[in-house]
């Protein structure tokens, strides 16, 4: 014929009206309307014989499935320096997809008038072309997720985020039970006096990271001490304020993990730099992820399951365009994977004085024994 097969094509060659054939092709066939088997067969098999295949947009539009699930990020998705933090989610949201049988569609393209990424950029929700969206980013829009809560689209985070007013389902990794069990394991290996370094924003990963922290304290019957949450830019990591610190009774910190590692590794630089070996001096767990191949791979920490979190999305999702009421709120919490090193130790007195490195570390002289009128040949009592 030249052109897309219809269903009005196959309502004519049947002699049958176009909304039994819709009926029957989008699967509402005996479950909510009665169509009679044999009809509902010889629709199917004569819309193979002319080559019919559905149009997923016009399907769409008349409030059908399609079996696209839509994956958009409010960051770019490639980008040299976050590559590897965004590759093992989409690895994981493929091979779901694949698994369900469900194709994916990728909106990277859509900005607002300031260039940031916005689902609403073009006027409307385009992720309406799919049955339901999977949303990634550090710093996603929050008014546009309360948008599309309102609006009643189907979609999960992959990672925890809260908008005031608005229940949002998502998937996120457990790092309060992860904080909990590594600073849990300072407190068992005697260190009382316990730094958590985390960034200056107050993101949902952060203030986990936090929750955990102050459990872990709990738990051992402790309080968390005053300048025990340390919140730092990189760059405000240096020598003096951890000899600072040192003086203070500090023995360990909790450093808040990221995929450019940029807090471990200036924290690691910095006790270099003020001769503090770790963990002979200080011991230190790593919150989350590091660099994959800098220095900081040594450090006692843990992993975030990536993959899985982006396999329970999927799976996540598809309940909720299979659920009677899409809008209920659903949320899943994946545990963080421990990972040994070689960066933590058992609590040992701070030294009395140390200094950065280059000047020599100054110590008290050793104490000689008091004398004794003993002769030298006598053992003491």
């Amino acid at each position: 014929m030249g052109r897309r097969i219809r269903q009005a094509d196959i309502a004519l060659k049947l002699g049958i009206s176009q909304a039994t054939v819709s009926v029957v092709l989008s699967g509402r066939a005996g479950r909510d309307i009665a169509i009679s088997p044999e009809l509902r067969d010889l629709v199917l098999r004569t819309a193979q014989d002319m080559g019919y295949h559905a149009d997923p947009v016009a399907r769409s539009l008349a409030g059908g499935r399609n079996h696209l699930l839509g994956v958009f990020t409010f960051e770019p998705v490639f980008p040299v320096g976050q590559r590897d933090f965004y590759h093992p989610f989409l690895l994981g949201i493929e091979q779901e997809a694949e698994a369900q049988r469900y194709d994916l569609v990728l909106f990277t393209s859509a900005t607002d008038g300031a260039g940031r990424r916005s689902i609403y950029g073009s006027g409307t929700n385009r992720l309406r072309l799919a049955d339901g969206g999977l949303l990634l980013g550090l710093a996603p829009d929050r008014e546009e997720l309360a948008r599309l809560v309102r609006e009643q689209f189907p979609f999960v985070f992959i990672g925890r985020r809260d908008v005031h007013g608005a229940g949002l389902s998502y998937v996120a990794a457990d790092y309060v039970g992860a904080t909990a069990n590594l600073v849990g394991e300072l407190i068992a290996l005697g260190h009382e006096n316990i730094c958590l370094v985390t960034g200056t924003v107050d993101l949902e990963p952060t203030v986990d990271r936090k929750t955990g922290f102050v459990r872990a304290h709990e738990l051992a019957g402790r309080t968390v001490r005053p300048r025990s949450v340390w919140e730092v830019e990189p760059a405000g990591i240096g020598p003096a304020e951890l000899l600072s610190r040192r003086d203070q009774g500090v023995t360990a910190y909790a450093v808040e993990g990221a995929a450019d590692g940029e807090l471990v590794g200036a924290f690691l630089a910095a006790a270099a730099q003020a001769n503090l070996a770790v963990p002979d001096d200080v011991s230190l767990v790593v919150l989350g992820d590091v660099d994959k191949d800098g220095v900081a791979q040594r450090c006692t920490r843990f992993a975030v399951q990536r993959e899985e979190m982006g396999r329970r999305a999927v799976r996540l999702l598809i309940d909720k365009l299979e659920a009677k009421d899409p809008s209920e709120v659903s949320r899943v919490t994946v545990p963080c994977v421990a990972i040994p090193g070689d960066t933590v130790g058992v609590r040992r007195d701070p030294r009395p004085t140390a200094t950065p490195r280059g000047r020599p570390a100054v110590r008290p002289p050793r104490r000689r024994p008091a004398p004794t009128d003993q002769p030298a040949d006598r053992p003491s009592s």
